[in-house]
């Protein structure tokens, strides 16, 4: 009976922590969607075009690559919920305050601010989960966890158009910012996230890794694959709107449905990924099929142009197979993870987001400006076929890695 209640205790604990860590990736992903779907809106009250408005994007991501690094050590050390409540708390006051201020000078500042907050969720999420969730579940629970933030992605376009279209544009920034507030509560309050990963991740006896340790070969290949995935992601969720407008003159309601079929089509494949990556160690292999897939999808979306019964539904097996992949992408970075060092390796690997955040904005507000809004999704299929090569290569030099491993004894 005793071992039992332990048991249920310790299985309480661990829903618990995963609640408030999704609960917090969830805020993070509709804050980092704030602005795409208000671009339209932003680009009249700003008086700017879309480089400027991709310029912004890409400041918070410079600042989220700066400071990737320096909090995955902080997280190692001084405990994630701290930095948690950290990141909530400033990126809520930055959409505050460009709320009540709304000029592309405070918008850049806010951005940055932004930015800083966003380097704070990965390495502090993954690592309370890999401290607290046994090996056998963690794969579910990076799956929820990743759920949570396309969940936020896919609520994001459509409750800001809202909000803004009923009380106007400030209100709905200030609203933004609001949420953040709001679900610091139960994070500075929730004990489950911190005592455990304080265990693990803070303790005296853990080894402590120098960069060299860290940059290992499998580590920097991981970046760079976090990287073109975010790329070739970046077309759709922030100017699929936009350009679907302009190339085949597509509602602006109608794209942001689409826009939002896609994002929750994504959470849906994410949370199947979850068993994915349970049932099989092909992780890059499922990766390859499913963005070369994926590009034949878009590539439809953006040269066909197509009604919208069948651009959602072309959305959607786009979102649907993006999201499969995600939960064997956050476990080969955990496997990769030295001992002591899960928010350092995810601190690093998920800079990646980033890099091809800074590429991205510019590169997409770069296509619409000069007119050529079907290069969006153009763009978009040729990093999908680069990603899928990168994650086949990957899988093969690793299955000969191995098979060598596998011989060596015999020799």
């Amino acid at each position: 009976m005793t071992a039992a209640a332990g048991g249920g205790e310790k299985r309480t604990g661990e829903a618990h922590a995963i609640l408030l860590v999704s609960l917090a990736h969830f805020t993070n992903h509709f804050q980092n969607l704030v602005l795409p779907p208000l671009f339209p809106l932003l680009k009249d009250r700003l008086g700017i075009g879309f480089v400027e408005l991709g310029f912004a994007l890409t400041v918070a991501n410079i600042l989220s690559v700066a400071a990737q690094l320096p909090v995955g050590f902080l997280v190692d050390r001084i405990g994630a919920r701290r930095m948690l409540v950290a990141g909530l708390v400033l990126s809520a006051l930055a959409f505050i305050g460009f709320g009540l201020a709304p000029t592309y000078p405070h918008l850049l500042i806010a951005m940055a601010f932004v930015g800083l907050s966003n380097s704070v969720f990965h390495p502090s999420d993954y690592a309370i989960l890999s401290a607290i969730v046994p090996a056998s579940r963690v794969g579910r629970a990076f799956s929820i966890h990743t759920f949570a933030g396309f969940l936020g992605n896919a609520i994001a376009p459509v409750t800001l158009l809202a909000v803004a279209a009923a009380f106007g544009l400030n209100t709905a920034l200030i609203a933004a910012g609001a949420i953040g507030l709001f679900v610091t509560v139960p994070i500075l309050t929730g004990r489950s996230v911190d005592t455990p990963a304080r265990q693990v991740l803070s303790g005296a006896h853990e080894p402590r890794q120098g960069m060299v340790s860290i940059l290992t070969p499998t580590i920097i290949g991981l970046t760079g694959f976090f990287a073109l995935l975010s790329l070739s992601g970046s077309g759709i969720s922030n100017f699929s709107v936009v350009a679907l407008g302009s190339a085949f003159g597509t509602p602006f309601s109608v794209a942001n449905v689409a826009l939002t079929v896609y994002l929750s089509a994504q959470a849906i494949g994410v949370l199947l990924g979850g068993f994915v990556a349970d049932m099989t160690r092909r992780h890059a292999e499922v990766a390859s099929v499913g963005y070369a897939v994926n590009a034949c999808i878009v590539l439809c979306i953006g040269t066909l142009g197509l009604g919208p019964a069948l651009l959602f539904a072309a959305m959607a097996g786009a979102g649907l197979l993006g999201g499969l992949i995600m939960p064997s992408r956050d476990m080969l970075v955990r496997a990769a993870a030295p001992p002591g060092a899960m928010g350092r390796t995810f601190g690093i690997v998920t800079s990646g987001f980033n890099i091809g955040g800074m590429v991205g904005p510019l590169m997409f507000g770069f296509i619409m400006d000069h007119g050529m809004p079907r290069w969006v999704f153009g763009a978009s299929v040729i990093v999908m076929l680069i990603t899928a090569a990168v994650a086949l290569i990957g899988e093969r030099r690793a299955w000969r890695r191995r098979r060598i491993a596998r011989e060596a004894p015999a020799e």
